[in-house]
């Protein structure tokens, strides 16, 4: 069982990557799912319906969300009906939308999960405390079980691994936008990465206009933040292979296409 997970899409020159690449990924890979973060798909925060049907579109089975999830507020209006959007789990009861979402492929179900840190982040439910509701849930259904970690701290994002190390299938940290070097399958089986990167500008600053971010760190004073329509672009995600007759990973690897990695069918 192959997912294909890209991470973080960052406003149009993100959608525009998933928009050329995803099917030319899907024809080289082969994946039985695609799942994509879509929390900074609308100029680098939120998501619309519109977008969420335009992924989906595309080639997308499932979307997960984070710390932007609420930074549109239409999605207010959509969201309880968007079967395929899976929100952080460790919201407050009784927030709109889905804390778990089932993908059915190959006569399969996968369990999407997605949910944030607590260090350098708002305040937010135990995620490690949640994480056990949702995945004793979840193996009701399916023993393919797939974590988005929407996280800041890498110390977290490792410890969070550790933790479901053989409760899951995979576990991939999201929200820092750098792809890191440290994807592995742990001793018993879950496959682990503290960041997938994300997708959209290249020569920004986590995906935005990099002189503004430059301005903020020179003089410490309020910058509005944007996402630069024009420039390079990337798209970084993962590859992971999952045995489905233990729910275990067998192999986890990165996919990179910018400049510098070029797609190659």
């Amino acid at each position: 069982m192959k997912i294909l997970f890209i991470g973080d899409i960052v406003g149009s020159p993100g959608r525009d990557m998933v928009q050329t690449y995803l099917s030319k990924l899907k024809k080289k890979y082969q994946p039985h799912v695609t799942i994509i973060n879509g929390e900074n798909a609308a100029a680098g925060k939120g998501i619309t319906e519109k977008i969420y049907k335009n992924l989906l579109d595309w080639g997308a089975q499932a979307i997960t969300m984070g710390n932007h999830t609420w930074d549109k507020k239409e999605i207010f209006h959509f969201i309880d009906d968007a079967t395929y959007i899976v929100r952080p789990g460790n919201l407050p009861p009784d927030t709109p939308g889905n804390e778990i979402i089932y993908v059915k492929s190959n006569g399969k179900e996968i369990a999407v999960l997605n949910l944030l840190g607590r260090t350098f982040m708002q305040p937010v439910d135990d995620p490690f405390r949640k994480v056990d509701q949702l995945i004793q849930e979840a193996k009701k259904r399916t023993n393919i079980i797939f974590v988005d970690f929407h996280a800041e701290a890498t110390s977290e994002k490792q410890a969070f691994g550790w933790y479901l190390d053989g409760k899951v299938s995979a576990v991939v940290g999201t929200h820092t936008h750098v792809q890191t070097a440290d994807n592995r399958i742990l001793p018993k089986g879950t496959s682990y990465i503290s960041d997938v990167g994300m997708t959209g500008p290249y020569d920004g600053i986590l995906g935005m206009e990099r002189e503004s971010v430059i301005k903020k760190f020179l003089t410490g004073l309020p910058v509005r933040f944007e996402v630069p329509k024009q420039g390079r672009t990337q798209l970084s995600g993962v590859l992971i292979d999952i045995d489905p007759a233990n729910g275990m990973s067998k192999s986890i690897e990165k996919i990179q296409i910018n400049d510098d990695h070029p797609f190659f069918s």
